[in-house]
């Protein structure tokens, strides 16, 4: 069985021809429950988004901020299992038919097994990864592996990153770029600013593939302001933030098809 990397990129392509950005949505998995989690991310879909990153929670996840280690520990303490993040992949993907990517740190990957993970992740219709904290130049298993599986290969440029760094790695990328809009952790930033502009346009100087900006976008102004430059916003704090404030479950969910909503609107997609 392939993955669905031909989707996701024929899903890029026609956001592109359709003059707007993308909307990647990122929620864990496993959070509040399995079941929950699962519903949430077909919320997102319905709500406008055009691609959902679901999250593997983990117990040290050095990149996020508190908002998404919150969801982690409360995914973590519910026993939530790489098993459980294929499920939800699957289901999510069986519902929407939309491309449906996994975010997880490489240790957890390592552990399990790369070819079995791969193998996995393809069977449940995922359309590929994103590895934030493995180095390219340690990624040839991953990528001989997700190649073979028909899964992209997401890899995270940072404003540090200099350009012949920017180059090896979207050189041995697939799917998008993702660009780390600023510097640290995940969270919602008052302003994304600048220095993501000036990301995107160093990364797009060595790539063809779609540039998307994360960490730090929260509402739709800020949604507005990245559509504007990049090819797509990816938002992960603010869903999971509002579920976190949601009074239970059945809100938390309605809360993530309403976020997707205003976020779809900011970028310039339909709700």
């Amino acid at each position: 069985m392939s993955g669905n990397i031909q989707l996701l990129n024929d899903t890029l392509a026609a956001v592109r021809s359709e003059d707007r950005a993308a909307l990647i949505a990122y929620l864990p998995a496993g959070f509040p429950t399995v079941d929950v989690g699962i519903e949430a991310v077909k919320a997102a879909f319905e709500g406008g988004a055009d691609v959902v990153e679901v999250g593997l929670p983990h117990s040290d996840p050095v990149l996020d901020g508190p908002v998404i280690q919150t969801a982690d520990d409360i995914a973590l303490r519910g026993g939530v299992r790489i098993a459980d993040v294929m499920r939800t992949v699957r289901e999510a993907h069986a519902a929407t038919g939309k491309p449906v990517l996994v975010m997880t740190y490489w240790n957890p990957i390592d552990r399990y097994g790369v070819e079995r993970f791969t193998s996995e992740l393809a069977e449940a219709g995922g359309a590929g990864c994103i590895l934030p904290d493995l180095p390219v130049e340690e990624a040839g298993l991953w990528r001989e592996h997700a190649e073979k599986r028909g899964l992209a290969t997401v890899f995270v440029v940072a404003p540090s990153s200099k350009d012949a760094r920017l180059a090896k790695i979207t050189a041995a990328g697939s799917g998008f770029v993702y660009a780390a809009s600023l510097m640290g952790v995940t969270g919602t930033r008052e302003s994304v600013g600048e220095q993501a502009q000036d990301l995107v346009r160093r990364t797009r100087a060595t790539t063809a593939l779609p540039v998307c900006v994360g960490l730090g976008v929260s509402n739709p102004a800020q949604a507005a302001e990245v559509a504007a430059f990049a090819d797509g916003v990816i938002v992960g704090s603010a869903f999971v933030k509002r579920m976190l404030d949601a009074p239970d479950d059945g809100a938390a969910v309605a809360a993530v098809r309403e976020l997707a909503g205003e976020l779809a609107r900011g970028v310039g997609g339909k709700s």
